[in-house]
């Protein structure tokens, strides 16, 4: 009997290969990753001591490093066991809780033509190749040119150009022997009972030929050259061969460069967002790189990414869309949660794709884009706490339960708990609960539970939440020796230091810093020297400028204390928009604690030769006024990750 492909990839897919042969042998428990799917185990095939049978969930396949033996599911059934195909075909099916095809005449016959319409595409594919080499094809290979692709990229992926005419392609295959039946189930053609004759779905667009796991076309997408085209990119449609909702762009080629190779750890598969990024990433040296088709993530390509590597990272651009993107795919991802099994974020700076980061910057920006990438916790969180306000009890009570109501979705019992411990922690942290003899209080079923407490220093009665954007600013105070500079002046001037322009936009303000630390204050000092004489440009022009003035291991220290504390913006990575931004917030943060303590010293002194009721009140006022600043201050200082790094951290 033959099966259907489609019927035996799904029940490969259901059993981990894992699975099955554990059924046969016992595996070695220190060379074992069970997290990644990764198993080791004596070969069952000839006599050994130590294990060299190494089989591999994400691979479905096993393979001997001693004896050489290899294969599948089927395979390992009908050579180790002695089953006929049929039987080790039926073996699995079982433990994969799927009933055996019926014997079909008919199916049969479509799988046929299923094989026949493989054909069909790729003979597509192949014109689409030829017309980009072509005269017509000119304005192709020039748009291609100018998005820097080689041609070396464009043969890997296969890019073709479809002609203006409404019948070039329909004319070519229907010469080479295809009918019209299955042209139009390849979807190549619109037709309809309201359409006289069909014609060319793709019409002047550099195509993008689309492969399913085993390397055959099943679909298009075309780049239209033309602006007044209707759409910019145009999907084949749905068709028996194309399920646009249920792969991946790049799959085949994003699996296999995952795996280890060269003696280098395997690689996390990473997700953009269009055809575009993915040949350019490629082009760059990331060959790891999928994409949606023209759709939001779905269940079934997360799926398919959690089969390529346990820790997928998604990246989205860095502006709103991209965010909220990133937020619906937490969504997604909660109920998938396994142990060893979650996501990452990586956030692009905002303005920027994949491609125009490569192509301005090179790979080593994309590089630092996925060192930065955030746990989903991290996300969570963010999203949960950005933009509110939780200044009252009921609206910290509402958190939590909506932390709580978030967290439940998460399928795996182990993870669920430890999530819930996570966003427990953190709300305890954000809101600044005392912990009760030191418990973590990690018994504690709901969030907050055992009340809010005792608040410390710098704690407040009400908090309000940040943007996403403050949320990156992580400007604290130092908590370490009075001798050490304050992180807050720490960041400011490294800020300034790594963009000399942002000086030049207000320097009067910039110059009446005044940082208390003497150091910092010399420092100071000799920024502003440097930029009266030299009119500092970047941050590599006032970086010599200071070294040469004697500075060098001062910047050095204070370099050290914001990569401790995680203060990305005030590093020379950060963009200058956000490194504006950061500054912004710090220096009113700075000003406004300095006229506040400033008032503060006032009132004290007065208090001590008059002791009315309005100079008490007045001290009341200021220290209100202070605590505020610092809980406002703490907000945004304190909303940096503990667990893990901030969006551009270290």
């Amino acid at each position: 009997m033959r099966f259907p492909p489609s019927f035996l990839d799904e029940i490969r897919d259901r059993v981990p290969i894992s699975t099955l042969i554990g059924t046969r042998v016992s595996f070695d428990r220190k060379k074992t990753n069970a997290s990644k799917g990764d198993y080791w185990a004596c070969c069952p095939f000839h006599g050994e001591r130590t294990p060299s049978f190494h089989c591999e969930d994400r691979k479905g396949r096993y393979h001997c490093f001693g004896c050489g033996v290899t294969g599948d599911h089927f395979k390992f059934l009908t050579e180790l066991e002695g089953l006929s195909f049929p039987e080790a075909v039926q073996r699995v099916a079982d433990m994969a809780g799927v009933p055996m095809p019926a014997r079909d005449p008919e199916a049969e016959k479509r799988e046929a033509e299923r094989a026949t319409l493989h054909d069909v595409m790729d003979m597509a594919a192949r014109f689409f190749e030829q017309q980009l080499q072509s005269a017509a094809g000119a304005k192709a290979r020039a748009y291609l040119r100018d998005r820097s692709l080689s041609s070396a990229t464009q043969q890997a992926f296969r890019l073709g150009y479809a002609p203006e005419s409404r019948n070039a392609l329909k004319e070519y295959l229907a010469g080479k022997g295809a009918t019209r039946e299955q042209i139009e189930a390849c979807g190549l053609v619109y037709h309809g009972e309201d359409i006289a004759v069909s014609y060319d779905r793709f019409r002047d667009r550099v195509m993008f030929p689309i492969e399913d796991t085993r390397g055959r076309v099943v679909a298009f997408g075309g780049r239209a050259l033309s602006p007044d085209a209707p759409a910019k990119y145009l999907n084949s449609p749905e068709t028996e061969l194309f399920h646009k909702g249920r792969m991946l762009y790049n799959a085949l080629r994003a699996r296999k460069a995952c795996q280890p190779q060269g003696g280098e750890p395997a690689k996390p598969v990473i997700a953009v967002e269009g055809y575009m990024d993915v040949i350019a990433l490629a082009q760059a040296g990331f060959a790891h790189v999928v994409a949606p088709l023209g759709t939001a993530l779905t269940e079934d390509q997360l799926e398919l990414l959690w089969r390529m590597s346990p820790e997928p990272v998604l990246c989205f651009d860095g502006d709103q869309a991209g965010i909220r993107a990133a937020h619906r795919a937490v969504d997604l991802g909660l109920p998938g949660l396994k142990p060893g099994r979650s996501l990452r974020f990586a956030l692009l700076p905002e303005g920027k794709d994949p491609d125009d980061l490569v192509k301005a910057e090179g790979s080593q920006a994309f590089q630092a884009v996925l060192r930065d990438a955030r746990p989903l916790a991290d996300m969570l969180w963010a999203r949960e706490t950005s933009g509110g306000v939780f200044d009252t009890p009921e609206r910290r009570a509402e958190l939590e339960a909506r932390l709580r109501e978030i967290t439940a979705r998460i399928g795996d019992e182990n993870v669920r708990r430890h999530y819930a411990q996570e966003m427990r922690d953190r709300a305890q942290q954000f809101f600044g609960q005392a912990r009760q003899g030191g418990n973590r209080q990690g018994n504690n079923r709901n969030f907050g539970q055992g009340g809010y407490g005792q608040r410390g220093r710098g704690a407040a009665a009400g908090r309000l939440a940040v943007s996403e954007s403050l949320a990156r600013s992580s400007l604290v105070k130092s908590a370490s020796s009075p001798s050490m500079p304050p992180l807050r002046e720490t960041a400011i001037l490294l800020i300034l230091l790594n963009h000399p322009r942002l000086i030049d936009e207000d320097f009067e303000a910039m110059a009446a810093l005044d940082p208390e630390h003497p150091q910092l204050r010399r420092l100071h000092m000799a920024m502003l020297d440097a930029m009266a004489e030299a009119h500092l440009q970047s941050g590599t022009e006032m970086r010599e400028a200071l070294r040469a003035a004697g500075h060098g291991e001062l910047i050095e220290t204070l370099e050290a204390i914001v990569r401790r504390a995680r203060v990305w913006t005030a590093t020379e990575r950060a963009a200058e928009e956000d490194a504006r931004e950061a500054l912004r917030q710090a220096v009113h943060l700075h000003q406004r604690a300095r006229i506040l303590h400033k008032e503060l010293r006032a009132v004290e002194a007065a208090l001590m030769e008059d002791e009315t009721g309005e100079v008490f009140g007045r001290l009341i006022d200021i220290q209100n006024e202070i605590r505020k600043a610092e809980a406002t201050e703490a907000l945004i200082e304190g909303f940096g990750i503990p667990s893990g790094r901030p969006v551009g951290g270290f």
